[in-house]
């Protein structure tokens, strides 16, 4: 379970940044994106360490390229403390950043994933979601691959 000073924290810097980004305003967006690092680094490899605040870093990477290995830690974060919920929403991110590099069977690979960790969450929207986002993966591929 994530610390709950932590949590808050990084909930709050997520609801400045967002409002930093919609008002674009790049210097208060990259300082909050700072403090939002620090708070992960500074709780690396300690009791406070959790997955949401990684996957919370990787949502507000600008770049795709670099989104992507910050979801890595987290699902790596979240599969060493078996926290169903977070791998799958984890796997979830990977997948459609994933669809947007053109990565189609390595995001049918986190979709796979992503639902096999769902199967033991209650949310029933993400579960949907997953489901939804990988049968039009895999009947794409199917389409694709007719002569």
């Amino acid at each position: 379970m994530i610390n709950t000073k932590i949590h808050k924290s990084v909930y709050e810097l997520a609801e400045k940044l967002m409002k930093a980004a919609d008002k674009d305003d790049r210097e208060a967006f990259n300082s909050l994106y700072a403090e939002l690092k620090a708070v992960c680094t500074d709780n690396e490899n300690t009791d406070k360490d959790h997955p949401e605040q990684w996957e919370t870093l990787a949502d507000f990477e600008e770049e795709i390229e670099d989104a992507l290995p910050g979801y890595e830690k987290a699902l790596g974060k979240a599969v060493a403390m078996d926290l169903k919920d977070h791998m799958s929403s984890i796997a979830f991110s990977m997948a459609t950043l994933q669809i947007e590099l053109g990565q189609t069977d390595v995001a049918i690979k986190s979709l796979e994933n992503a639902k096999i960790s769902a199967d033991r969450i209650d949310d029933k929207e993400l579960k949907k979601e997953i489901d939804e986002l990988l049968e039009k993966l895999l009947a794409g591929q199917t389409t694709s691959t007719r002569p």
